[in-house]
């Protein structure tokens, strides 16, 4: 169930965070002094797995709010974070320092303009040297964007760019549900299918900081799995639908 929307809160930006803290203060504050500079009323959300470390603390003592997700995964912190969220317009990003979170403006203006999705393009953009593996680069991301066009007809082509803004509206038309990383993927093809209106932009994606909590074969996997079981789930749902009329004509007897 979500939080009845807080009319003072325009701007919601949601991070999850997983023993973060030697870039979590760095990401909140650059998302606190751009939302004061532009001028929007906003709060940051962490949206904490079950960090061991001082993230937590930094987060609290910056003035971000902390929402506690038990459950391990990409999406649950993601699903716990963006239930918190009372902006009007959600603004999501790794808490590792890999996105800018000065660069909020270009995320939040097509919003207002009447966009309901906003992504980043990290390869129409710059990738700073160390910032992704080759194999990701060059590999991982376009085989994973590529079955995204080819199964759903999206036509976004960095899909897995993690600095995305929407609507309040947006995101509760998208329905998410996955807890996994496959969540990046379930965005797109939800987005593409509930007609929003979307925007690609290029980004400059940087090298982290800290240690990466990626599985690159696992969570491959976990994007393939989902998308191949998403489609045919959607494909038997569409099967039965078009059999339904045709036995009922079949069947009806009434006079013309």
């Amino acid at each position: 169930m979500h939080p009845m929307k807080n009319e003072t809160i325009e701007v919601s930006i949601v991070m999850p965070c997983l023993n973060e803290e030697e870039t979590l203060g760095i990401c909140i504050e650059k998302a606190q002094s751009t939302l004061k500079s532009l001028g929007y009323s906003g709060e940051v959300v962490i949206a904490d797995n079950g960090s061991t470390d001082s993230s937590v603390e930094i987060a609290k003592r910056l003035g971000a709010r902390v929402v506690h997700q038990p459950t391990r995964g990409y999406g649950a912190a993601y699903l716990a974070g963006f239930a918190a969220a009372q902006g009007q317009y959600i603004v999501m990003g790794d808490s590792d320092d890999t996105y800018d979170f000065t660069d909020l403006e270009r995320f939040l203006k097509p919003l207002q303009n009447g966009y309901d999705f906003v992504i980043g393009n990290r390869f129409k953009g710059e990738i700073l040297p160390g910032a992704m593996p080759w194999a990701r680069r060059y590999i991982g991301n376009p085989i994973l964007s590529g079955m995204l066009r080819l199964l759903f007809g999206t036509y976004i082509s960095d899909s897995h760019c993690e600095m995305r803004s929407f609507t309040a509206e947006a995101y509760k038309r998208m329905d998410m549900k996955t807890t996994g990383m496959e969540f990046a993927s379930e965005m797109v093809i939800k987005a593409v299918q509930s007609e929003l209106k979307i925007l690609e932009i290029p980004i400059t994606y940087h090298p982290r900081g800290g240690e990466s909590k990626l599985n690159a074969i696992q969570d491959a996997w976990r994007h393939i799995r989902f998308m191949l079981k998403y489609k045919l789930s959607n494909q038997t749902a569409h099967d039965k639908q078009s059999a339904t009329p045709t036995e009922t004509n079949e069947n009806d007897e009434s006079p013309p």
